[in-house]
């Protein structure tokens, strides 16, 4: 956290350099109020650095378009019907609207616009006070009008009006309280919190898009669980993601001393350290989070009391349907929603490994199974351990370090990652003077099993095979 002093000076210091200085300049010049806003402004007081930098303007969409145009390489409309517009200006893009005072009707999940007339109206229309702040440009006064620094010098997430009024115009609200909790480690102030469990329904009215948005953003964050635990503990989790909540009766058979929703938060915390000691510095992998998130939502469906405990027979499989069902509803992409299933699918396998090794051939079939997938099943797999008995914990671990090492040596040896048949589609229609069909297909199982259980054979070995097959049948 910056001080305020050296906040304001980092402001000022931003602004006054080009080409942030002639714009502010034009939009005076022509009589126009502009500001800094929003994300940049906290930001700064956060002593984190600012980037996409937003403006807000008394100025309507035409006379933004008009002022910035001789100044700009390139303008474009983001949304002229919501106010914004952008523009790019020397090397960088800026995005400038109109004051707005939006609202939902209730039947709508999109808001109906409003163009207003003064920069603290425009203010007031934001989701927390830690957003409501600008800076005036060129004046360079802070505009602070709802205590929103000494909100964010607390790190409490309060509203500019009512929560009940905020959330009531943008239901969405809710759940960047919940995302602000994750990435800006604040506290989700009471008022607050009490409104988002009393509307929790009113996320309904908002499309599956953005609230998919919301969700992985809360995901991508350096510490979900507050997020998470914010959502289910307000009720929303039961509209948007059901699955999570109702993991939290459940008693999971790897750690006997934990539910399975608390499990499941400490996996999605173990993955993330997990993804960044193997690839420090990259993006957050959210395709793996959500995996780690979901991983054992087939438990509710599963759960058998047998002999004094309790069981979840292939969950893993039912769970992967259900994956794929929820991500489809919100709307994910489908090289995302393969991925997520095939991960949860496949969690459960290596712990038939840890009982006893593999032989080669089993090896080769999870790393065929896994497909693309194999690095973020390693991370899922060792993140699902949650135990608290150590030495369980260390015999795991060991024998994951052990399989790894053994596709390792195999993937070097045979090229694993790429294992083909030893002959193609076209080699075997010749071979069996077949066309195109569905034997065709049964001859390359045959010979695919084959390559997994004895490795690469030559063409000659796999065709005297191939023709021996074909004359059994």
């Amino acid at each position: 956290m910056s001080s305020v002093a050296e906040a304001v000076e980092k402001l000022r210091e931003l602004v006054a350099r080009e080409p942030i200085k002639s714009l502010a300049e034009a939009f005076e010049s022509a009589g126009f109020e502009l500001a800094l806003v929003g994300g940049p402004v906290r930001d700064a007081f956060l002593g984190r650095e600012v980037h996409d930098l937003d403006f807000t303007t008394s100025a309507r969409p035409d006379d933004i378009e008009r002022l910035v145009r001789p100044l700009a390489k390139a303008v474009w409309d983001v949304g002229r019907d919501f106010g914004t517009i952008a523009a790019q200006i020397g090397s960088e893009t800026f995005e400038i609207t109109t004051y707005r005072s939006d609202s939902y009707d209730g039947s709508s999940r999109k808001p109906d616009v409003a163009f207003g007339d003064s920069l603290e109206a425009d203010l007031e229309r934001r989701d927390f006070t830690m957003n409501a702040m600008a800076l005036t440009l060129p004046g360079l006064q802070l505009v602070d009008p709802f205590g929103g620094l000494e909100d964010l010098l607390a790190l409490s997430l309060t509203t500019p009006v009512a929560p009940e009024v905020s959330f009531d115009d943008d239901p969405l609200r809710m759940m960047r309280a919940a995302r602000f909790s994750s990435q800006l480690s604040a506290r989700i102030a009471p008022a607050t919190a009490e409104a988002m469990t009393a509307m929790a329904s009113r996320i309904a009215d908002i499309s599956a898009e953005r609230v998919r948005d919301e969700l992985v953003k809360i995901l991508s964050s350096a510490n979900p669980r507050p997020g998470l635990e914010a959502l289910v503990d307000s009720g929303i989790a039961e509209f948007v993601l059901p699955e999570l909540p109702a993991l939290r009766l459940e008693t999971d058979e790897h750690a006997h001393h934990k539910d399975v929703y608390q499990h499941t938060l400490t996996v999605v915390e173990q993955a993330i350290d997990e993804e960044q000691r193997r690839t420090p510095g990259a993006d957050p992998d959210v395709v793996l989070r959500i995996a780690s998130l979901l991983h054992d939502i087939g438990k509710p469906a599963t759960r058998r009391f047998e002999g004094g405990g309790v069981t979840f027979y292939h969950h893993d499989v039912v769970g992967a349907k259900l994956a794929k069902k929820r991500l489809k509803a919100l709307r994910f992409d489908n090289d995302t929603i393969d991925a997520v299933s095939r991960l949860i699918e496949l969690h459960l396998r290596f712990f038939g490994y840890a009982d006893q090794a593999w032989s080669d051939s089993a090896v080769r079939r999870y790393v065929r199974d896994a497909g693309s997938e194999l690095a973020r099943l390693h991370i899922l797999v060792r993140a699902d351990v949650t135990t608290r008995n150590r030495r369980k914990a260390d015999r795991l671990s060991f024998a994951y370090d052990d399989l790894e090492a053994r596709i390792a040596e195999l993937s070097e040896q045979e090229e694993l990652d790429k294992m083909r048949p030893d002959l193609d589609g076209e080699a075997i229609m010749q071979i069996l003077g077949i066309s195109p069909g569905r034997e065709v297909g049964e001859a390359y199982r045959f010979l695919l099993e084959m390559r997994l259980d004895e490795g690469e054979l030559g063409a000659e070995e796999a065709t005297r095979r191939l023709k021996s097959w074909w004359a059994s049948r």
